[in-house]
C-alpha cells in the first residue's frame, strides 16, 4: 500500500499551488519532459494572444482558461477550464414554466408563484491553440453545459478555426453574440436572434475596422404540424452574410442576412413542397463613455422562428395554411431589444433591457389559431459584482407580458440570484 501513497501525495503537493498561488504560478515543470503546465500569463506572447483573441463573445461564455499545458517551444497549448453556475429564482404574479424567463411559456392556470435552483449552466471546456505556417493562428475548441436530458452533458461549441475559416458546431452568422447585455437569466433577451448550426464559414478581416462573413449552414426547422404534414429532411443548406464595421473600444455596428429553404411533405399527395425563408437584421454595440456603454438588436424575416428566443419555444417556422389545407405557410417575425450598461466602478455594473418577439398572421391564421402566441415582451434590470477575477454575483429583476392573437394578456415576475466561479 506504502508504495501508492507516496506518489499520490506527491501529486497532491505539487498541485497545491493551484488552489493557493498566483495564476502566473508554474504548476508542473520538468527539464526533462516535452510538456508543461503553467498558469496562462507565463505562456508565450503569441498563445495567451490567441487565446484571448478567439475568445467568444456571449456574455455566458467561458473566460480564458486560468492554466494551460504548453509545449517548450510555446507554439502549441491547451487550456482547460469553464465555470460552475448555480442561480435560485422567484416567479410571483403569474410564472414561468421554464428554469430560462421564456415570456412564450408564460403558464395559465392558479399557481402563481414558484421557487427554482438551477446549476444545469455550468460549464466546461478545453481549447486548443496555436501557430504554424499552414494554419497560422489556428483554435480547436469545444464545450458542453449540463442542459441535456436528465442534466447530462449538452454540447455548446465544437469547432475548428483557422485563416479565416471555422468547420464545425457555434454560433450561426445570423446572431451577433457580441451584441447583447449580461443578463443573469441564460437565455436574454426574448427578441435576440440566438441559436447554433454546423457550418463551414469564412470570415475576412483584410480591411481596416471592417470584417465580412459568409457561411453555409446545416438546416434546422420545425413546424407547427397535424396528420396532414411532416418536416423531417431537408434538402438545402441556410445561407448567411453579414459585414461589420468596428470603431472605438470594443464597439461595431453589424448588417446581416439569411435565405433558407423549408421542405415539408403533404401526406395527401407525400410530394415535397418548399416554402422560402428570409431575414435580416442590424445590431450594434457601443461605448458612450468609459461609464455607459449601450447595445441593440432588430431581426425580421419570414419563417426566422428558429432563430428568435421566445418564438424558437413554439416550433412554427411553419404553420398550417387556413385557406389552403394542403399547404403550409412562413409567417413573418420580429424581433428587437435595446439595452444598457453603467459601470460604476471595475468591479461592479448595472444593466437593464427591454426587448419584444412578435408574430404576424397571414391568409387568416390568427382567426383559426386566437389562443396561438402573437407576442411576447421582457423587462430586465440586474446588478453584477466581480468579487476577484473569478468569482461573480448577481442580481436580477425580470417581467414578462404574454399576448395571444385575441388580446389576452398573462404576466411574470422573476427575481433571480447568480453565484459564478470560472476555473
Amino acid at each position: 500500500m506504502k508504495k501508492f501513497v507516496t506518489p499520490i501525495l506527491l501529486v497532491c503537493l505539487c498541485c497545491l499551488p493551484a488552489g493557493v498561488g498566483a495564476q502566473n504560478n508554474v504548476i508542473v515543470e520538468n527539464e526533462t519532459d516535452d510538456i508543461v503546465l503553467i498558469g496562462l500569463d507565463k505562456a508565450g506572447d503569441e498563445i495567451i494572444r490567441i487565446m484571448k483573441d478567439t475568445q467568444l463573445p456571449h456574455i455566458h461564455d467561458p473566460q480564458a482558461p486560468r492554466f494551460v499545458l504548453t509545449d517548450r517551444q510555446g507554439k502549441y497549448a491547451l487550456g482547460i477550464g469553464g465555470y460552475v453556475r448555480v442561480t435560485a429564482e422567484y416567479d410571483f404574479g403569474g410564472i414561468v414554466a421554464d428554469n430560462d424567463f421564456v415570456p412564450a411559456e408564460i403558464a395559465g392556470g392558479g399557481i402563481n408563484n414558484q421557487i427554482q435552483m438551477d446549476a444545469s449552466t455550468a460549464n466546461i471546456f478545453l481549447k486548443l491553440v496555436g501557430q504554424n505556417e499552414l494554419l497560422g493562428d489556428f483554435v480547436v475548441y469545444t464545450d458542453a453545459n449540463f442542459r441535456g436530458s436528465g442534466k447530462t452533458f449538452k454540447l455548446r461549441n465544437a469547432y475548428v478555426a483557422f485563416r479565416g475559416l471555422t468547420i464545425g458546431y457555434t454560433y450561426g452568422g445570423f446572431m451577433d453574440a457580441g451584441a447583447v447585455p449580461a443578463t443573469v437569466d441564460f437565455q436574454g433577451p426574448n427578441g435576440a436572434a440566438s441559436y447554433r448550426a454546423t457550418q463551414l464559414a469564412y470570415t475576412y478581416k483584410g480591411l481596416k475596422n471592417f470584417q465580412f462573413n459568409a457561411s453555409v449552414e446545416m438546416p434546422e426547422v420545425e413546424g407547427v404540424t397535424d396528420n396532414n404534414f411532416q418536416i423531417e429532411q431537408q434538402r438545402m443548406p441556410n445561407f448567411t452574410l453579414y459585414a461589420q464595421y468596428n470603431f472605438g473600444k470594443n464597439s461595431h455596428l453589424r448588417l446581416a442576412g439569411l435565405l433558407r429553404n423549408m421542405t415539408y411533405t403533404n401526406q395527401a399527395g407525400n410530394n415535397p413542397s418548399d416554402v422560402t425563408g428570409y431575414g435580416v437584421q442590424a445590431s450594434t454595440t457601443f461605448r458612450l463613455t468609459p461609464q455607459w456603454k449601450l447595445y441593440g438588436q432588430a431581426s425580421y424575416g419570414k419563417g426566422i422562428g428558429q432563430y428568435l428566443n421566445d418564438l424558437s419555444e413554439l416550433d412554427a417556422d411553419l404553420v398550417p395554411n387556413p385557406q389552403k389545407s394542403n399547404e403550409m405557410q412562413a409567417l413573418n417575425m420580429l424581433g428587437w431589444f435595446a439595452g444598457v450598461q453603467y459601470n460604476v466602478c471595475p468591479n461592479l455594473f448595472f444593466t437593464g433591457c427591454y426587448s419584444m418577439a412578435r408574430r404576424y398572421s397571414d391568409n387568416g391564421y390568427a382567426e383559426s389559431n386566437p389562443e396561438g402566441y402573437c407576442y411576447g415582451q421582457y423587462a430586465q434590470a440586474a446588478m453584477f459584482w466581480n468579487v476577484t477575477s473569478n468569482m461573480q454575483l448577481g442580481a436580477e429583476y425580470l417581467h414578462g407580458w404574454k399576448t395571444s392573437f385575441d388580446n389576452s394578456t398573462r404576466n411574470a415576475n422573476r427575481v433571480s440570484l447568480q453565484a459564478k466561479y470560472s476555473f
